[in-house]
């Protein structure tokens, strides 16, 4: 994308075109979504209807936060609380594509039920070109199916309009600085959500733990580039591991989870280099987290692999 501007008009009158009539549109709440609910909102204004999905698998405050960017980007968008919905799609599941694709197929039938009441067929999302490229297809192979690419099911009756198909991370957030979103350069949120940073079952326990240990180092490490002590990350979180380990409270054994802290630097996320993270960092998050998850979390590992061999997520 070398002319922004000229992109943003493009795109405006491709959705026009795409849509005569009404569309609703997957808003996230990340920068990929947020733009293409931007771009949607200018081409068909109360033609379109944005929806935001609350799944149950959300980080620490991230409705409200998303709250704030949709308010500050004047877009109007329906919250939608569906948790019972994703954690049900995802009992007894542990395979990691498998989880996408149901988590795919829960969104995909949710939307396809709001599109009815809407009076439409058409799903515009905010879809990038890492999403489909590393979803396969044709002589691609499949690194992981991306919820909004392979997740969806084939008997779908929504037509799907992307207007971000084409761009890479770094020219969507080039987009949403020119389109006037707040904080284009927040660390991506996987679609997912926590589903794919609890490996292994994915139960409401096991969302909670990850989800408490995800919000410290997301802390930490905002702490940290606040007092100069490291350069801002790409994307930093952490993933609950598919293994227990033997642990001491007080006088007591426990045999508790393990969680890992990924923390990586990138562009366009098609690859990725591990951040060295200073040592009283890491430490802090690790009593942190086993303090915080006492008796839950026993173990507390940092992973230091780039992309490639390694994906960002590990899931």
């Amino acid at each position: 994308m070398k002319d922004v501007s000229a992109f943003h008009r493009e795109a405006v009158e491709r959705i026009r075109t795409a849509v005569p009539g009404t569309a609703i549109v997957a808003a996230s709440g990340g920068i990929d979504s947020t733009a293409a609910a931007v771009l949607t909102q200018e081409a068909l204004g109360p033609r379109a209807r944005a929806i935001f999905v609350d799944t149950g698998l959300l980080r620490e405050g991230e409705v409200e936060r998303s709250r704030a960017l949709f308010d500050a980007c004047q877009l109007k968008v329906e919250v939608l609380s569906a948790a019972e919905v994703f954690l049900g799609a995802l009992a007894g599941v542990t395979d990691p594509e498998e989880k996408r694709r149901r988590i795919g197929a829960a969104f995909v039938r949710l939307f396809e039920r709001e599109a009815e009441r809407f009076g439409t067929t058409v799903l515009v999302q905010g879809t990038i070109a890492p999403d489909w490229i590393e979803s396969g297809g044709s002589l691609r192979d499949t690194i992981k199916t991306h919820h909004n690419v392979g997740g969806i099911p084939k008997d779908s009756k929504l037509t799907l309009v992307e207007p971000l198909r084409d761009l890479y991370k770094d020219e969507v957030r080039a987009l949403a600085r020119h389109l006037g979103i707040s904080k284009p350069g927040r660390q991506p949120f996987p679609g997912p959500g926590l589903a794919v940073r609890v490996a292994g079952p994915v139960t409401a326990e096991r969302v909670e733990i990850a989800r408490i240990a995800n919000a410290i180092v997301e802390e930490e490490v905002d702490r940290a580039v606040e007092e100069g002590k490291l350069r801002q990350p790409w994307q930093y979180f952490s993933v609950l591991l598919p293994v227990r380990s033997v642990g001491v409270t007080g006088d007591n054994r426990v045999y508790g989870e393990a969680v890992s802290i990924r923390v990586v630097d990138s562009v366009d996320a098609m690859t990725a280099t591990a951040s060295p993270i200073p040592e009283e960092v890491l430490r802090r998050m690790a009593e942190r987290i086993t303090r915080a998850l006492s008796g839950r979390v026993t173990r507390v590992l940092y992973d230091l692999t780039d992309k490639p061999p390694a994906t960002i997520e590990w899931e």
